[in-house]
């Protein structure tokens, strides 16, 4: 990675997840027989996970619980109860790390029997799914905090006590041993659809960033941001803009992005002049937006394909347009703040060259080109994560500055299974508020309460979901928020007639945007710590930023041709163009700049232009486009406001110009 001095310094790797976890100050700082057994865990772990993707896998139930009892005895060895206990395992967290693999160990060697004897549980049965339900809620409080947690008891609490509830929302009464049944011993609980995603193909997706980081391809991928966009104006700005987008598709996590690529976009942006508040809301932003860019779009996009019964390669091509609209969008504004303060690139002696960065890394690179390619080919998933892995392990040897030594192989594996450990707890606990709105069919009574809420009309119950959305996004997880809220909301928006790829797109958009939404804006505030600004102006500005992603998808729900969702290519081409226009009418109304800085008249016809181009028909986008137009035309032929140097062009220049 290359600083504006021009001296070559090593980064911090994009995707340590011990760096996150000295961020949040959660991990535990073990040492001698404890940190030995933890990485043999760990490893051992990944090494499951390979296996069993590349070659053989067990029946579900059984992977799926021995997949389960890695992240919780790694979690109780990895993260203490509390700080006091940072620098020692204490004799409960031996007994919860025991009791972990025990019950791992319990569901699979006695697998055959458990099947016997469905709908008629054992005694041990009743006390291991109890003791399973305490020790998934207390590693979700571990490594998420309090807020899941409080949720899913809520949800536990109404399985129990719902029947009390007059009206549609209470429900039959349940006994102890029918909730712990349904939670521990059915697929519809704690090993339901997110931990199976889990155990499938998210934890292999997360091992290949691992790898990518230890062989140096996380790097290339920053490198190649800044070498095509650093020399403009802005540079540092628009590498971040790429860089969060290509990182954000493999780990999936807005905190990861921020901790990783900020540590170097963040002090380049503030080096070329844009303010610390600014800096850290582009990193902000960019990096929410990385678990909705495909290909791999995060763990939440997998759970999205189970849940819809909508192949993943075709979810992909669904979700790509709009996020190559938001990226533009963040883009745009960007470069037109860089216009406003008339900013420059850096220069050509301070960026890698791109030939350079490509001869490097491109081989490493064809490992995530790989999975696109497979998923839009037909391959499932969990090859494509598989032969993505296989292939930055073998090209790793293809020059000794990548090549993976036994220590960096193993490094590798422990970092990947350390790294999934907060994604299998949300997606754990997740499986009981799941399991409650299966138990008790809550979900279609809250589904039916949100349209009579809305009284059946779409625009309010879009908005109640938005809402909900953001609300409940602020203390959770996003892959936890679109399981709960695609089990309970998502049926409400297909009765109102909304195709059911939009409905729970529209839902996981807004749960990624919660992370940049004030008052609890958490990428926000971590990036505003890296840039050293003050956190709600911060926040302030990745919101402004990330508007696009609050836009988007009230366009595609209501114009699904932009989800390519029964168009042809021609409608497909019109919904594209014009949500362009509409991006671009939004960005300058936003930054006040549009060809110069614009006069009242002329930001007020740039925000009604981008109004109207949410608002399908062809009537609204020919007046959208008509004030676009009358503001463009006003603009380039006022001499006030006319581009005012070649350092202000859209292509911009670097400082060597």
């Amino acid at each position: 990675m290359f600083f504006p001095d021009g001296k070559k310094r090593k980064p911090l790797p994009a995707t340590d997840f011990k760096e996150l976890d000295d961020v949040f100050n959660r991990n535990r700082d073990s040492k001698g027989i404890a940190a030995r057994i933890c990485s043999v865990l760990a490893i051992a772990m990944s090494l499951f996970h390979l296996y069993s993707s590349g070659v053989s896998m067990l029946p579900q139930m059984q992977h799926r619980a021995i997949h389960l009892a890695f992240a919780l005895s790694l979690t109780f060895f990895l993260y203490p109860s509390s700080s006091g206990y940072r620098k020692k395992l204490p004799w409960f967290d031996w007994v919860a790390v025991a009791l972990s693999l025990g019950i791992g160990a319990y569901l699979t060697l006695d697998y055959i029997n458990l099947v016997a004897r469905a709908g008629d549980p054992a005694t041990r049965d009743l006390v291991f799914g109890g003791i399973t339900i305490l020790l998934v809620l207390e590693a979700t409080r571990r490594t998420m905090g309090w807020p899941l947690v409080i949720v899913a008891a809520g949800f536990l609490l109404y399985a129990f006590f719902g029947h009390l509830i007059p009206g549609a929302l209470g429900h039959k009464r349940y006994d102890l041993s029918r909730v712990i049944e349904h939670m521990f011993l059915t697929s519809e609980g704690i090993y339901g659809v997110s931990i199976y995603v889990t155990a499938t193909y998210v934890f292999v997706f997360i091992l290949l960033g691992s790898f990518l980081t230890e062989t140096g391809g996380a790097q290339s991928f920053i490198d190649l941001a800044f070498s095509v966009t650093g020399r403009y104006r802005g540079g540092p700005a628009k590498a971040a803009v790429v860089a969060s987008g290509l990182m954000g598709t493999i780990s999936g996590s807005s905190f990861a992005n921020v901790a990783g690529t900020g540590t170097f976009t963040i002090p380049l942006m503030k080096s070329v002049g844009y303010k610390p508040e600014f800096a850290g809301g582009v990193e902000a932003a960019a990096s929410s937006g990385g678990q909705i860019m495909p290909p791999i779009m995060g763990a939440a996009a997998f759970i999205m394909a189970e849940m819809t019964g909508v192949p993943y390669g075709k979810l992909v091509v669904h979700a790509t347009i709009p996020a190559v609209l938001f990226y533009l969008s963040v883009f745009l504004m960007v470069d037109l703040e860089a216009a406003k303060m008339g900013l420059k690139g850096l220069s050509k002696a301070q960026l890698p060259g791109f030939l350079k960065t490509l001869g490097k890394g491109a081989f490493l690179l064809l490992a995530p080109l790989s999975i696109f390619y497979m998923l839009l080919a037909g391959y499932s998933p969990i090859k494509a994560s598989f032969t993505a892995v296989i292939m930055v392990i073998v090209a790793s040897f293809l020059r000794k500055e990548t090549r993976l030594s036994p220590r960096k192989f193993l490094r590798a594996l422990e970092m990947g299974a350390r790294g999934s450990l907060s994604v299998i707890a949300a997606c754990a606990v997740a499986g009981l508020i799941v399991g409650t709105v299966t138990l008790t069919g809550v979900g279609l009574k809250f589904a039916d309460l949100i349209v009579t809420l809305a009284r059946g009309e779409l625009y309010p119950a879009l908005f109640l979901t938005m809402v909900a959305a953001i609300i409940m996004g602020m203390g959770m997880p996003t892959t936890a928020l679109y399981i709960i809220l695609g089990a309970m909301v998502a049926p409400a928006l297909v009765k109102l007639n909304v195709p059911i790829v939009a409905a729970h797109l529209f839902i996981f958009y807004f749960g990624c945007m919660a992370a940049v939404t004030p008052p609890v804006a958490l990428s926000s505030y971590l990036a505003a710590s890296i840039a050293k600004a003050d956190p709600v102006r911060t926040a302030f500005n990745g919101l402004r930023l990330a508007l696009a992603a609050f836009i988007l998808p009230y366009i595609f729900t209501l114009e699904p041709k932009l989800l390519l969702i029964g168009a042809t290519k021609i409608d497909a081409v019109i919904a594209t163009v014009t949500a362009v226009f509409g991006i671009v009418a939004m960005a300058s109304c936003l930054e006040n700049y549009f060809l110069g800085k614009l006069r009242i008249y002329q930001r007020f016809l740039l925000g009604i232009a981008a109004l109207l181009m949410m608002y399908p028909g062809l009537k609204s986008d020919f007046v959208g486009i008509g004030a676009i137009a009358a503001v463009f035309l006003t603009q380039r032929f006022s001499p006030r406001n006319a581009f005012p140097a070649k350092a202000d062009s859209i292509s911009g220049g670097n400082s060597d110009d």
